[in-house]
Formats: C-alpha cells, structure tokens, sequence
C-alpha cells in the first residue's frame, strides 16, 4: 500500500469516526434519556476552544464542561467528585472522545461512557445548543429581538460574564414610543452600550430619552457613560445609586480584568437622576413607562419596569428561571418571597427577566419564588435540627440542577441562606 493510499484511509478514518463500537459507547437518544434523568452528570467536550464557535457551540447541559483532549489527565480532578463520578465524554465527530474515554478508565475512574454520534450529530438533530456567541459580528451575545411591536430585548448569555461574551449575560431591553426610545441597561461597558445603540437605530430614527439601571450591578451600570454622551438621562433607585457610589470603583475594576481590551472606553459614571419610595414614572410618546421597586429582594435598589398597557413587565433581577438565581450577601430571600407577591398582583401578560428567554410568570415562580421558598424550608429544618452550614450543603438541589450556573451557584447560595437565616 502506497503512502497515498494510506493517507487516504486515515483521512476517511478521522473524518467518518469510525472506529469500533464499545460496550461504553451511547448514541444520541441515550445520552438524552441520561441527561434528563441525571442532569449532574459530568458532560466533558475535549474540543479545543476554537473548535466550539467554529462548529456552532456545544451541547446545552448543566454540568457540561469543556476539558481539551490533551488538558483531561491534568484537569479531570478538578471537575469530578471522586473515581466513581459519572461521566460522558464527546467531540464533534467520534475521533478524540474514544481514547479520552479510554484514558479516564485507565486513571481508575470507573462510570466512563463515550458520546458515539459526536456534536455534529446532536446540531445536526435540532438538539439544545450552548453558543458561545449568538452574534459573531457584533460585541453582543445576541442581537435584539422583537418582543412586542415596540418593546425589544437583546437576550443575554445564561453563563457568568466571559471574555467571550464580552459581559453580555444579562437582558438589555428598550422601548420606542413616538418621541423616544427608553433602554432597560446601560450594559456592561462602553463597548456594549455603543453596539446596542448601533442596533437600535437601525430599527428606529427615535433618539434614547431615557436609560433606566435595573439595579447597582456591574452589567446594569457600566454602560453609563455612553448614553450620556448621547444625551440620554440615567435613571436608578436612591439605593441602586449608594451601591454604585460604594462599590462602583471596585465593580469596575472587575469588569476590566475580565473584559481586557473589551473595556476601551468604559470609566464609572453616577446617574443623573435618582429616586426613592416605590414608583417613578416616565411618561414618553403616548406611553406609560412605570419604574417599580415593590421592595426588598435580590439587591438593593432592584427596579423593574412596568408597561400597564401591555400587561408586560421587565423584571430585571427579580425574576429567573433559565439559570438559576444567585443569592449574595445583601439579598433579602424572605423580603424576595413578600414581594414577589406583589409582583404577581399586577398580572403581567408577557415576562422578560434580567437573564434568559422571555416567559411568563408561571415559569419564573417555579424557578425564583418556588426555589426561595424550598430553600428556606430545608435550612430551617436544618437549624431547628441544630445542623450547621456542613449541613446546609447537603441540601437536595437536584431539581434545579439542570439550571445554567448551577453548579457555580447552588453551594454558595445555600451558605448565604443559611447565614441569612441564622440569626433570624
């Protein structure tokens, strides 16, 4: 056989993935039944990184990581459990995945299967996809899209702010009435304001009146700067404003570690007008625009926006259900289940929350009002027990665990609970 003739053979080798059927090998359907019945599954994409966007993402699954093929032996002990860990290796077409496979089994790890069909055959099935970028020529995570005729989001990744989503994690809504645009988020820095200002006026010639700050987080306030050069008038809550005013400097400086070169341009800015109590309204173009603080919840200040006309509220941080929510330190969980109460009683039609998808409000109570309460149920089963925080952290979160930032969130959320409720 020439070295031609070999060379032919290997190539349709690698390209087909052919290779001999395992007694470890699933194919398509199985690794669904899988990941519905045992979402914390280890799913491990030994792509390398510029292989994902270039093929159009990876598989959307809660505890899916991406290990490349020649990192699995050095970094497989900081994502599994222990040696009986279960765990699924893929690649795009069944070539690297079989000796990762292989390789793991030899490390003594002992509940080892291997994805057969490759991502190529899960895209190519219409199958839940995690992009790393839904819009590779823009800055943006994703362009907006029309939730009513005159309201627009720009749907924001569900994973923790990156590099390459360049900060885009949260919802950036606007709406366009007759005299001018309102915008929900400045964004995360000056870069993503510019490129959602640039998106907006090739949908109207309207101007941006108003930027409202859905709360005192880095990707509701970096933007800042930018709308006022252009003239528009940033609106938060009193407390939204001390938090800026506290912590803004180090939010900041967060932000340009992380984004790097992505932050050209950004630099702290104060809205130019604040308010107290429960209710600021802008009355724009025929419309009315209500600005609610219905009280304590996820942070402080937390405002959400009201468009009575439309039955349709944009709820910023109040509200999650794509991923799951996080509890810091100065979150209120009992205050968040009073006043989601309050929520509910303005019987919105149409939900855009501060992260994922548009929905409504059976969908995010089951994941924001629901999660709280269940939470705080079994913390204090394990206080009135005398447990401590070790205890906490044995809570069954299973049935949020396919959650995007599960894994990131659910420990860390069960601590703050517990410490919230401690003292109680």
């Amino acid at each position: 056989m020439t070295f031609k003739h070999l060379l032919a053979g290997l190539s349709f080798f690698l390209i087909s993935g052919s290779f001999a059927k395992s007694e470890n090998d699933i194919n398509t359907e199985q690794l669904q039944k899988i990941l519905a019945d045992k979402p914390n599954t280890l799913l491990i994409d030994v792509r390398t990184q510029t292989e994902i966007p270039f093929m159009g993402g990876s598989i959307d699954a809660a505890n899916e990581v991406n290990i490349p093929r020649g990192w699995l032996e050095f970094r497989i002990e900081d994502q599994a459990k222990g040696l009986d860990t279960p765990i699924i290796v893929y690649c795009g077409t069944n070539v690297r995945s079989p000796p990762a496979a292989k390789t793991l089994k030899e490390m003594g790890y002992t509940n080892v299967l291997n994805y057969a069909d490759g991502f190529q055959e899960w895209k190519k099935q219409a199958l839940p996809i995690r992009s790393p970028d839904k819009a590779p020529n823009s800055i943006l995570y994703s362009k907006p899209e029309k939730i009513l005729e005159h309201v627009w989001s720009a749907i924001g990744a569900t994973a923790p702010p990156t590099y390459a989503n360049s900060g885009h994690n949260n919802n950036l809504s606007f709406i366009i009435t007759d005299e001018g645009v309102v915008v929900v988020n400045a964004g995360d820095n000056y870069l993503i304001a510019r490129a959602l200002h640039d998106e907006i006026k090739t949908i109207t010639d309207k101007p941006v009146k108003y930027v409202v700050l859905e709360n005192g987080q880095g990707h509701a306030i970096l933007g800042t700067s930018y709308w006022q050069e252009q003239g528009a008038t940033v609106i938060a809550h009193a407390d939204a404003a001390a938090q800026i005013e506290q912590y803004g400097e180090s939010i900041l400086g967060r932000m340009q570690s992380r984004t790097k070169d992505k932050s050209l341009g950004t630099k702290l800015a104060k809205p130019d007008k604040t308010f107290d109590g429960e209710k600021h309204v802008i009355k724009l173009g025929g419309k009315t625009i209500e600005l609610l603080n219905l009280g304590p919840a996820h942070s402080p200040g937390d405002i959400m926006v009201w468009l009575p006309e439309d039955k349709l509220i944009i709820t910023g941080d109040m509200a999650f259900h794509q991923r799951m929510l996080p509890v810091f330190e100065h979150t209120n969980t009992d205050g968040w289940i009073n006043t989601w109460d309050r929520l509910l009683a303005l019987k919105p039609e149409y939900v855009i929350p501060g992260h994922g998808a548009p929905t409504n409000t059976d969908e995010v109570t089951k994941y924001t009002k629901d999660y709280l309460v269940y939470m705080r149920g079994e913390i204090e089963k394990v206080l009135d027990d005398g447990g401590d925080l070790n205890e906490a952290y044995k809570i069954d979160q299973s049935a949020y665990a396919h959650l995007h930032t599960f894994k990131e969130l659910n420990l860390r959320n069960a601590a703050r609970i517990f410490r919230e409720m401690e003292f109680e």
